[in-house]
């Protein structure tokens, strides 16, 4: 019945929109490139409507017949002003020229127009790339994930750590996309620095909630980033030599207006003079952006785009840990009619991670691929009434491991772990329609699927369980498998479905404040198995399936916004909890081990907090203020009355739970030319766990923690770059 209703709603809004209505649509350019812009406004001021451009520039518009006074603008641009006879549907480009009053300042949101206040979007916060590059950090090296963490909700994993968490999440619960192609990890150097070249990005979006339909696969959050197209005019180049990497980046055009180039490269030179200083070790990456694209027509672009980076640590030719991701993305864009806008996207992702260990006589390779199809629809019925929908495929490879000899001498018998397949799939629908003038809201679904398929070896146990309970030595222990079972890659041997409503609605107050509020559900089917505070290289990724089940999240959020003359103020609070987050029993091993199963403990988290943003948008002094109050804690139960659990099925704290986080930044212009920035960085230390007791083993004095009777204590609170430790006497 509810489906009834919808689809008649949505006949009855199609009818009433094709009366005397005509589409004024195109493509929005910036001059001096021609490179496409993203979320630029396309605005009625009279009418107080307007629509913005999408990943790709394309706006459509579609109103009553008449003579209207367009607006177009974005901020660091000059804003633009055409009168457009809509007699008929008009196709018609905008180019925008780069303002030159004033260096382009640091922004969060990309537009700050009124507009913005009307629309149900919330939890989200966009970086231009000339933002990141004046945002100071250390070495000189911009750094996109070291900007995000700037914003309210958002946390690094640790100095020196890779990943980043969003309102209480762990690392892995983000979904990080480079041109729509997944990352697996976004870190060179163990967290010194990103894998994304600055040089190279053209935009840069994290949703902390109110995730579109669009997106799934992870239940904290999407950073969403898109490439630069390349210059369609003319050639350039440009780079830059820091302390310790460099970087040159080329674009020009393939022919002249329709076609572009763009090829991007990093490379790390510090480990080239520690020989001088008779030190052994080697640390470096590099890294290769590059991008074609093509106007075939007027409704037909292709783009060509792809990444490759690698990181190399080596300790004295004794150790070496080699990882990186490769991507690799062909999508097509189609204009069906002047209100159709589609895209099909086929990428191909591998995230590779190995050692090498020369001391004992082995090399370890392991990592994940993915083939990933998309189709997308957006479809621009009128100004008050968009709709957006797609399918969604991705078929993926694990190989947990293969352990071989490295040599003649080793000891090492060849071993590789048992890999894993699975197919992910999905439909998606989000409705966006301003209701009255002041009301506006956003609504959809995703309908997701995943299925285990079958494998070489999969074990078998009594009863289906893995982790048994020992009650006199109270502590979980690994039960043996009864036998194994094998299966080809065409059998399903477990399934998931999972419906992912999602729900936004904003009510304008007046024409500068709203109230805004958003739902959503998602299902993330990977799980990341690692038991330090922050990923490493050498974690590995497992799918869903028989003994791991995907983890659900629900998310509440709601929010008041405010914009003034010269500053803006924004004010979330949210409550999420996820069910199924899986963490270990005592003494559990993750590297190469054959049967996971025996060491995880499905349990829930939750996070809850409150954000605030204070902006200065204007004047020669610009900055933000970001301010996070927030919990993260995690409950594990036992799976029976007579089970403990994990802290004796008590909450307790993530290892990512960071209770207050102040950011300030700060720009001046003390010319054209000369600009200032500055950052200071005010965190709660991460919470830490302390040993309940100590045992001898061969001579050696070992602490002891028992998962059962764990207690979090927490580090005093500290200034990024500096950290006092606090023990327990």
């Amino acid at each position: 019945m509810k489906r009834l209703f919808f689809f008649l709603l949505v006949g009855l809004n199609l009818i009433g929109y094709a009366q005397e209505k005509f589409t004024l649509s195109g493509s929005i350019f910036e001059a001096e490139g021609q490179e496409t812009l993203i979320g630029a406004n396309v605005l009625i001021l009279n009418l107080k409507t307007g629509t913005i451009s999408n990943e790709y520039g394309f706006y459509s518009l579609t109103l009553k017949k008449g003579i209207y006074q367009i607006t177009v603008s974005m901020m660091g641009y000059t804003n633009l002003q055409e009168t457009i006879t809509l007699d008929r549907n008009i196709t018609q480009n905008f180019t925008l020229t780069e303002a030159l009053q004033s260096l382009d300042e640091v922004v969060i949101e990309s537009n700050i127009e009124s507009l913005n206040i009307k629309t149900p979007q919330m939890s989200v916060n966009s970086l231009s790339a000339s933002s990141i590059k004046q945002i100071p950090v250390v070495f000189g090296e911009s750094d996109v994930i070291k900007a995000i963490t700037l914003l309210p909700g958002v946390s690094s994993a640790g100095e020196g750590a890779a990943g980043f968490n969003v309102r209480g999440g762990a690392a892995d619960q983000n979904l990080i996309l480079l041109d729509e192609a997944t990352i697996f990890n976004s870190s060179h150097l163990f967290g010194l620095f990103s894998v994304f070249n600055p040089d190279a990005i053209k935009s840069l979006k994290l949703y902390k909630g109110g995730i579109p339909a669009k997106y799934g696969g992870r239940v904290a959050s999407v950073l969403d980033i898109y490439q630069k197209e390349g210059n369609k005019n003319e050639f350039h180049a440009n780079g830059g030599i820091g302390l310790v990497a460099s970087r040159m980046l080329l674009e020009g055009p393939l022919k002249k207006g329709s076609g572009s180039f763009l090829l991007g490269g990093r490379a790390t030179y510090a480990h080239l003079f520690l020989p001088l200083f008779d030190i052994d070790n080697i640390a470096y990456f590099y890294d290769l952006n590059t991008k074609l694209s093509y106007k075939l027509d007027p409704k037909n672009k292709i783009y060509l785009s792809g990444y490759f980076g690698r990181d190399v640590f080596n300790v004295s030719e004794s150790f070496e840990n080699t990882y990186g991701n490769t991507v690799v993305n062909f999508r097509w864009n189609h204009l069906f009619s002047d209100r159709l806008f589609s895209n099909l996207s086929l990428i191909y992702s591998d995230y590779y991670y190995g050692l090498n260990l020369n001391f004992v006589g082995f090399e370890w390779n392991s990592g994940i691929q993915n083939m990933n199809i998309k189709y997308d629809f957006k479809q621009y019925i009128s100004d008050r009434y968009k709709l957006e929908y797609g399918v969604h495929s991705t078929y993926y490879r694990f190989n947990p491991g293969i352990i071989s000899p490295n040599g003649p001498e080793s000891g090492i018998n060849k071993e590789e772990l048992t890999n894993k397949f699975a197919f992910e799939n999905a439909v998606y629908i989000d409705v966006n329609q301003q209701v009255t003038d002041r009301l506006a809201i956003s609504y959809g679904a995703r309908l997701s699927t995943f299925l285990r398929l079958g494998q070489k070896e999969l074990n078998v146990y009594e009863n289906g369980l893995a982790i048994g309970y020992n009650a006199d030595l109270n502590l979980y222990e690994k039960i043996d498998p009864i036998g194994s079972q094998s299966d080809g890659h065409g059998k399903v041997i477990k399934s998931f479905m999972n419906l992912e409503p999602r729900v936004a609605l904003s009510y304008q107050l007046d024409d500068n404040t709203s109230l805004k509020t958003s739902y959503n559900r998602m299902a993330q089917y990977l799980h990341l198995l690692s038991n330090t505070s922050s990923p490493t290289p050498l974690d590995v990724w497992a799918p869903s399936g028989t003994y791991i089940q995907p983890q659900i999240l629900d998310q509440l959020a709601i929010g008041y916004f405010k914009n003034y003359e010269r500053y803006s103020l924004e004010v979330e609070s949210f409550y999420k909890i996820t069910k199924n987050r899986i963490d270990y029993i005592d003494g559990a091993n993750l590297i190469a081990n054959k049967a996971i199963e025996q060491i995880v403990l499905n349990g829930r988290s939750r996070a809850y907090g409150l954000e605030l943003l204070f902006r200065k948008n204007k004047g020669r002094f610009k900055g933000w203020f970001a301010y996070t109050l927030s919990k993260s804690e995690q409950q594990t139960k036992g799976r029976t009355d007579l089970e403990p659990g994990i802290n004796n099925g008590n909450w307790y704290n993530t290892p990512y739970d960071k209770t207050h986080d102040i950011s300030i930044t700060s720009s001046y212009e003390l010319s054209e030319r000369w600009n200032l920035n500055a950052n200071f960085i005010f965190q709660t230390g991460q919470p830490t766990t302390y040993p309940n007791g100590q045992y001898a083993y061969n001579g050696f004095s070992c602490s002891n923690l028992r998962s059962s009777e764990l207690e979090s204590f927490r580090r005093l609170s500290s200034f990024r770059y500096f950290r006092y430790l606090h023990t327990k006497s």
